[in-house]
């Protein structure tokens, strides 16, 4: 098969990890007998400083037409006191717009050869931990109104949390879906004790549940969920919320299961190309140091040939290599452990495609 990949760089470690998921890649075109072509889409600070705007209209152009889109991590101290309105973060919300990408799904899965990374008590861990958020992606608090203002001589300031029936019924359905090829459990987290938009929320999604009487739903506050994730983790199988709840959550999970630097993302539409990345940001202190863990970035890819390529045999392939390279004592700075032997970043995916 022949394959077009738009490739966003990114800032920080964003190109070191990139290096590292397209070596990857390669190798697995070359064990499967694929051709992947890959399409530069610059996006984040270096498309500020090269192009003066977060998303240059090229770029969403490239990662319109190519098959799927892979995405390192953007942004930095460098650009934290220019115009807000073209800041890095503004060209990711633009490139999920432009994409019409609703729905992001991150799993949660304890890799058993990190089982010590995880800062929960044994007994907790040995339930099991293999969950998976979905994220609403375009809409309330971060794509609603923002406003400052001064008032009798303070400032104040708003940000509208709003959503539409149709938004949160195709999240719902998406979670639903899901739900039906997991375990058929799915936790729908809002706020509705106080907010309207998680009032709506929680009433669509019950209307939603009519569709799959095979999954057991059940609801659960954002305050609670945090809580429950760090005490019962195994009661989850699949949670679906909305954007800001949905942030916050899946970075918590991502610390459950022992680095932040190891889960993958993936941002889905309605279309057929969707956007992989890795959940973690762009750590500009160890940029250029051969110190970034790229196995989330990796394990991206891998998600990218599962849903993206309906390439199952070849993620499949990917994920094994991974779990063989932790397997024989490999670890980065951030997943270190007594006994352990410690690798930069591009002997970790060298590591990766000799095991693929």
């Amino acid at each position: 098969m022949e394959k077009k990949i738009a490739i966003i760089r990114g800032d920080g470690i964003g190109p070191e990890i990139m290096t590292q998921a397209i070596a990857v890649l390669d190798a697995v075109a070359a064990k499967f007998g694929h051709t992947f072509t890959y399409e530069d889409a610059p996006m984040g600070g270096n498309a500020i400083d090269a192009f003066g705007v977060p998303l240059p209209e090229s770029s969403l152009k490239t990662c319109l037409a190519c098959d799927s889109t892979l995405l390192s991590a953007v942004g930095g101290p460098k650009w934290d006191a220019i115009d807000p309105a073209i800041r890095p973060e503004k060209g990711l919300l633009g490139l999920r717009a432009g994409m019409g990408l609703y729905a992001n799904l991150r799993p949660a899965e304890l890799i058993p050869q990190l089982k010590d990374a995880c800062p929960l008590r044994s007994e907790i861990v040995d339930r099991g931990i293999n969950f998976i958020v979905i994220r609403e992606l375009i809409g309330g608090a971060y794509f609603g109104e923002h406003k400052t203002w001064e008032e009798n001589g303070e400032m104040a300031a708003h940000d509208v949390m709003a959503y539409k029936e149709h938004e949160i019924r195709r999240i719902a359905r998406v979670g639903f879906e899901t739900a039906m090829k997991r375990g058929r459990k799915l936790c729908s987290v809002d706020k509705a004790n106080v907010l309207d938009s998680s009032k709506l929320w929680r009433k669509v999604v019950c209307e939603v549940a009519a569709e799959y009487p095979e999954v057991e739903l059940r609801h659960m506050y954002v305050d609670a969920a945090a809580m429950q994730l760090v005490r019962d983790p195994s009661q989850f199988d699949v949670i679906v919320t909305e954007n800001l709840f949905g942030d916050i959550l899946s970075d918590e999970a991502s610390q459950i299961v022992g680095s932040i630097g190891m889960l993958p993302s993936a941002s889905l539409g309605d279309g057929a190309c969707g956007l992989y990345e890795p959940i973690h940001g762009s750590a500009p202190d160890i940029a250029g140091q051969d110190l970034a863990n790229p196995i989330g970035m990796i394990l991206a890819a891998a998600m990218m040939l599962r849903y993206g390529l309906n390439m199952p045999d070849e993620a499949a392939a990917v994920e094994t290599a991974v779990s063989r390279a932790l397997e024989d004592g490999l670890r980065t700075g951030d997943i270190m452990e007594p006994g352990m032997q410690r690798v930069g970043c591009a002997a970790m995916g060298r590591a990766i495609v000799e095991r693929i």
